[in-house]
């Protein structure tokens, strides 16, 4: 098997992946609150919640939008923004926003995020394709929503 993603029915799963997503979501709703209060109140470790914070993610269960966003570091070479974009709209995916970093040494961190409710192929096999393009030196799934 080559997928790096599978959906699991929640029940079959330690409960600390659940705990996770709602940490995640009670810091989203309260900014004000710090990761260490946020994981006593839900009952898991720091350590527990950075091991999967960046791994578990609710599923969204609309047709109506599904957003991805990717974080990116980017030589910094003409062309390599521009081919990335081309690859997600190949792939029918809607680019939403795009925030870029100065480049620095070379280099410049970019977060795209992108409507992928229309996809042609997986994302997965998109975010496997995006990392093969020139000048692409990390990217990284920050969440799908």
């Amino acid at each position: 098997m080559n997928n790096k993603y599978i959906l699991v029915d929640k029940s079959v799963l330690p409960d600390v992946f659940e705990k996770v997503i709602e940490a995640k979501e009670i810091m989203k709703s309260d900014e004000t609150l710090g990761v260490s209060k946020v994981v006593a109140m839900v009952g898991i470790s720091r350590s527990t919640y950075y091991k999967y914070h960046d791994k578990v993610f609710p599923l969204i269960e609309s047709n109506v939008e599904r957003k991805a966003t990717i974080n990116l570091l980017l030589s910094h070479k003409s062309g390599t923004l521009s081919s990335l974009l081309r690859h997600i709209a190949s792939c029918n995916g809607n680019v939403l926003t795009i925030t870029q970093d100065a480049p620095v040494n070379s280099a410049a961190n970019v977060s795209i995020s992108f409507d992928v409710s229309k996809l042609n192929s997986t994302l997965e096999q998109l975010l496997t394709n995006l990392k093969t393009i020139e000048g692409v030196s990390k990217l990284k799934l920050v969440g799908v929503e």
